[in-house]
């Protein structure tokens, strides 16, 4: 039951940590950010927030400075949005997945081209 919860939580955050992040961070470090997933753990207490950045490695070292800073702002706004006894504590991840996929599809392409 409480993973059901957990998981819909998770769905909630993810739609609202999109809205928050896209129009109400003016931070100039935070760029063109993507919110790929959310994992809430059983007790709702903590949520490891995946994204995806647009950008060189720089900027999304930037990114990932610039909602570390912004993280009480946005867990309030979170909290105003979702009701819940009390709100996760948000810790922000790159995915990496998607940059994997990439790779893997360029390597795949490669090995496509020399086989031709």
């Amino acid at each position: 039951m409480s993973h059901m919860r957990a998981n819909r939580v998770a769905e909630q955050m993810k739609k609202e940590l999109g809205d928050i992040i896209s129009r109400k961070i003016k931070d100039p470090r935070v760029g063109f950010v993507t919110i790929t997933d959310v994992e809430v753990t059983g007790d709702l207490q903590q949520a490891k927030v995946f994204i995806s950045v647009l950008g060189e490695d720089k900027q999304k070292q930037e990114t990932l400075v610039g909602l570390a800073k912004a993280k009480g702002f946005i867990r309030s706004e979170i909290g105003s949005r979702i009701r819940l006894r009390k709100t996760p504590e948000l810790f922000f991840e790159f995915d990496e997945a998607i940059e994997k996929g990439n790779r893997i599809e360029h390597i795949l392409r490669d090995l496509n081209e020399t086989d031709q």
